[in-house]
C-alpha cells in the first residue's frame, strides 16, 4: 500500500511537483516489474512520512512516464534523484538501505 505522503509524478505534473517545489524532492524512478524497486518501496514510503513538511517524495513509473525516463537518462531502475531548487543535486542507481536515502535527503536539506 502506497504512503499518502508519496506523490505519483508523470510527464504532466513533474514540473509543478518537482522542478517548482520549494523543498527538496526525492524522486524514485521505478516500475511494477522491477524486484529491487519493490524491495525499496516501503523504505521510500517511510521516508515520505518522516520528511513530510521538510521534503517531498515522488515516484515516477518509467512505463507510464517514458518521457521523464528519457529526459533524465534512466537506463536502469531503481534510480533515485534528489532535486533542490529545480536541479538534480544527488543521484544513485540501484537499491540502497534507508540510511543511504536519508543521507541524500539530509544533504539536500543542509
Amino acid at each position: 500500500m502506497a504512503s499518502p505522503h508519496v506523490i505519483n509524478v508523470n510527464d504532466a505534473n513533474f514540473p509543478q511537483e518537482v522542478l517548482q517545489s520549494p523543498v527538496p524532492v526525492l524522486v524514485d524512478f521505478w516500475a511494477e516489474w522491477c524486484p529491487p524497486c519493490k524491495m525499496i518501496g516501503p523504505m521510500i514510503d517511510e521516508l515520505a512520512a518522516e520528511y513530510a513538511g521538510k521534503a517531498k517524495v515522488c515516484k515516477v513509473n518509467v512505463d507510464e512516464a517514458s518521457g521523464l525516463a528519457v529526459q533524465f537518462g534512466i537506463q536502469s531502475i531503481p534510480t533515485i534523484f534528489v532535486f533542490k531548487n529545480g536541479q538534480p543535486v544527488d543521484q544513485v542507481l540501484g537499491a540502497k538501505n534507508k540510511a543511504f536515502f536519508k543521507q541524500m535527503l539530509d544533504r539536500a536539506l543542509a
